[in-house]
């Protein structure tokens, strides 16, 4: 039977070497990245003006709903105390 300083000693040990897995991961997909990059810098700048076009109908119609509605020509909402 393992004693409970045997214990602490394994699960620090199972902690690191998640920690270190995931920093192995971060390193391997920020090297990924960067050769993806490279290789493919024209074809991934070629279509940049083509997606900032393609923000534009994409902005409006989400962005749309937000301003408000569309009262054209009603009557201002009177304030408290504001009696003309």
């Amino acid at each position: 039977m393992k004693s409970l300083d045997d214990r602490e000693q394994s699960s620090n040990l199972h902690a690191r070497s998640g920690l270190r897995a995931k920093w192995v991961f971060v390193g391997f997909l920020a090297l990924a990245v960067f050769l993806l990059f490279t290789e493919h810098r024209a074809h991934v700048l070629g279509f940049l003006p083509w997606l900032i076009l393609l923000a534009c109908p994409l902005m409006h119609f989400f962005m749309h709903g937000g301003h408000g509605g569309h009262d054209h020509g009603a009557k201002p909402k009177s304030v408290e105390g504001d009696e003309r």
